[in-house]
């Protein structure tokens, strides 16, 4: 007879001992307790505006599911995965998911691009549906601008919403004081922007972990209150309108014999201009895709990458690490500077108040919950939390109750983002080749 092999221990769960279960109703209950002392005032009492003045409106039965679904969760968590040794959520997800990589990260990416590539002439798509599309394209070329700096050489950033400002108030400057057009002025925000990494590289060369975060998240505050500041020359608090908006070749958005739908015999409908608008911050994205994957395989991205994972290994081995934290700080910065003379020009107004901290830590949130390192996962995270955002308006004064939650949840599920795989940049094919080959021969 042949035997029946035994299942492994770690496929099925062993049932879970009396104290066990104690102990896992005492944790959940607590944590209950702790999410009703949390969320209690929060969400139970609201204050409305009404004729005779402010009153407060009671909803305690959003505080009873919210503590409800606290109580749950911790239990069926303390009962399956936290009881097993080394259990993690992901050995709640499909073997397929757990990595994205492959056939499945492909099929994401070709899906993403072309919902990406159609999402104007999708039916049932509007003017909002575009207007969030470039809203999320926007954020994801941020993302990717970021994760150069904090993906690739692993330096964490949290002043990034500064060269976001630069690039804006760079187009927005020099099309009010010398009428460049929008196409002329791109270049130059992303230099100037690159200009200002540098500036924001050589204080920090020497710093790393919680010191790098304060510094960088000090320069952003600088930036934004020196233009708060600087009224004569960006105008404050008051900001600067009347942002000129880019032409299509020359052909302006507008009505007459001169514009564009004339031009091409169509009729004027104000739906160009936005999917103009969508097409280019796409077409912008897809650049800074495409130079991030570059770089990435040149010398200069295995430096980053070498630096990320051990820096006292990269001084040893005689890497510039001057130079590779300058470059990884200049071109992540270029990006931003470039989405954010997008930004200006998409707005048609700008003032400090659109460039506070909350800004930066949202693009390092998307960095961090996407995966660092992983183009992939950034665009994930961008469409997940800008478009998610978006669609539960409603629950506006919930959103940041959400995004924390959702924070918590990715760090525990999932340490290294949604997508967490970091694949080298060189394979020593050859050099296994060789090593084959010796063996072959007698030599190993």
């Amino acid at each position: 007879m042949t035997a029946t092999p035994a299942k492994p221990a770690s496929a099925v769960a062993p049932p879970a001992p009396a104290h066990d279960l104690a102990h896992a109703f005492k944790d959940a209950l607590f944590s209950a307790l702790l999410a009703l002392g949390l969320f209690g005032v929060i969400m139970g009492l609201k204050t409305e505006q009404e004729p005779t003045g402010l009153i407060l409106e009671q909803h305690w039965e959003r505080v009873l599911w919210a503590v409800g679904i606290v109580f749950v969760g911790r239990l069926v968590l303390n009962l399956t995965i936290w009881r097993r040794p080394g259990g993690k959520l992901d050995d709640l997800m499909p073997k397929g998911l757990q990595k994205y990589g492959g056939s499945t990260g492909t099929a994401i990416g070709v899906i993403l691009i072309a919902v990406a590539l159609t999402l104007p002439f999708l039916p049932g798509a509007e003017r909002y549906h575009v207007d969030l599309g470039t809203l999320v394209l926007t954020y994801v070329m941020l993302g990717w601008g970021l994760n150069i700096v904090v993906g690739l050489a692993g330096l964490l950033d949290l002043g990034y919403v500064a060269f976001y400002a630069v690039g804006a108030y760079s187009y927005a400057l020099l099309a009010s004081y010398f009428d460049l057009g929008f196409w002329a002025c791109l270049p130059l925000a992303f230099i100037l922007a690159c200009f200002w990494g540098i500036i924001l590289g050589f204080p920090v060369l020497r710093l790393r972990g919680d010191y790098l975060a304060i510094v960088t998240l000090a320069f952003g505050e600088i930036i934004r209150v020196v233009l708060l500041n600087w009224s004569e020359f960006t105008g404050g608090p008051n900001g600067i309108g009347q942002i000129p908006r880019p032409s299509f070749f020359g052909l302006e958005f507008s009505r007459g014999d001169d514009g564009f739908a004339a031009y091409f015999g169509l009729e004027f409908s104000s739906m160009h201009r936005i999917i103009f608008l969508y097409y280019v911050i796409l077409v912008l994205a897809f650049v800074t895709h495409l130079v991030s994957v570059r770089l990435r395989k040149l010398p200069i991205g295995r430096a980053w990458e070498a630096m990320r994972e051990d820096e006292i290994a990269c001084r040893s081995l005689g890497l510039s690490i001057v130079r590779t934290k300058l470059t990884a700080f200049a071109i992540g910065a270029g990006f931003g500077g470039l989405a954010g003379a997008f930004f200006a020009t998409r707005q048609g107004f700008i003032s400090p108040e659109s460039f506070t901290f909350i800004e930066s830590a949202l693009i390092l949130a998307i960095v961090v919950l996407g995966g660092m390192g992983s183009q992939l996962g950034v665009a994930i995270a961008a469409v997940v939390m800008i478009g998610g955002f978006e669609y539960f308006r409603e629950f506006e004064q919930y959103r940041m109750l959400v995004f924390g939650m959702m924070m918590v949840l990715i760090m525990v599920w999932r340490p290294r983002g949604l997508v967490s795989s970091r694949a080298p940049s060189v394979y020593l094919k050859e050099r296994k080749k060789v090593g084959a080959d010796m063996v072959s021969q007698g030599h190993g």
